[in-house]
């Protein structure tokens, strides 16, 4: 099941205070946990929530949770795929160390779901560097989400820290939902038209994708300039905040 279970009580105390920074606090209460695997996090977690719920697919692990964890009623094991679950109806935090594999998925699911307060992963270090322009880069789903979620890499875990040790490193990834978004949500179509158009390829640099859109030049030429960007700009080398201001500006 690609499983690599955290080994370091450090780095899990590291995740859990910044997924729950005060215990018995955690945002809004409710902590799900995403892979308990054999409760490194699980530990780490259970004294700065009110309740935590810890899914774990593989069934052989189930039995030493849930006996690790009887004493603490608030926490429940449950054994069933993450991905299947659903969303909360309260605010609640994502946590997990999670397989390279399904990180995309994990990340999509959170990403839809409203009552959402923030995610904090252990994950592939590339991946967390792609996702927070760390490269000096920046993805399309950083892009397109940007307005609403603040992406941070919090840090790099070594690969010594897991058991079995894989290939590479690993890295803390935090998403928070912003509690004032950066647009109106009345703009979040037009936003992510723009940003998908730009990230089409189609001409090979940003300005030439968003006037093959149908963007104005005179308006594209003033919305670079207010940005900052050259005209021959690559599109993923467009920070968000640039982003956001060409937005404004074609609007």
């Amino acid at each position: 099941m690609s499983q690599n279970f955290l080994a370091s009580r450090t780095v899990a105390e590291r995740v859990a205070r910044l997924a729950a920074p005060e215990p018995d606090g955690g945002l809004g209460g409710l902590v799900v946990e995403v892979g308990a695997g054999r409760g490194a996090l699980t530990e780490a977690l259970a004294p700065r929530c009110r309740e935590l719920i810890a899914y774990e697919i593989d069934r052989r692990l189930l039995g030493g949770l849930r006996a690790r964890f009887a004493a603490h009623p608030h926490v429940r094991v449950v054994g069933q795929d993450f991905l299947t679950a659903r969303p909360p109806r309260e605010p609640f935090a994502v946590v997990g160390n999670v397989p390279y594999a399904r990180t995309s998925d994990i990340v999509d699911w959170c990403l839809r779901a409203p009552r959402l307060d923030a995610a904090t992963f252990v994950t592939q270090l590339e991946y967390a560097r792609k996702r927070t322009g760390d490269f000096g880069r920046w993805s399309l789903l950083t892009v397109r989400t940007w307005p609403w979620h603040e992406w941070r890499l919090c840090g790099r875990v070594p690969r010594e820290c897991f058991r079995p040790v894989p290939q590479v490193d690993s890295a803390v990834l935090r998403i928070e939902r912003r509690r004032r978004p950066l647009l109106p949500r009345g703009e979040e179509a037009a936003y992510r038209r723009m940003v998908e158009a730009g990230f089409g390829g189609a001409g090979g640099t940003l300005f030439a994708s968003l006037r093959r859109a149908g963007h104005p030049p005179a308006r594209l030429t003033a919305g670079f300039r207010a940005a900052a960007l050259p005209r021959d700009t690559v599109v993923a080398f467009a920070t968000p905040a640039q982003w956001l201001t060409l937005h404004k500006t074609l609007r």
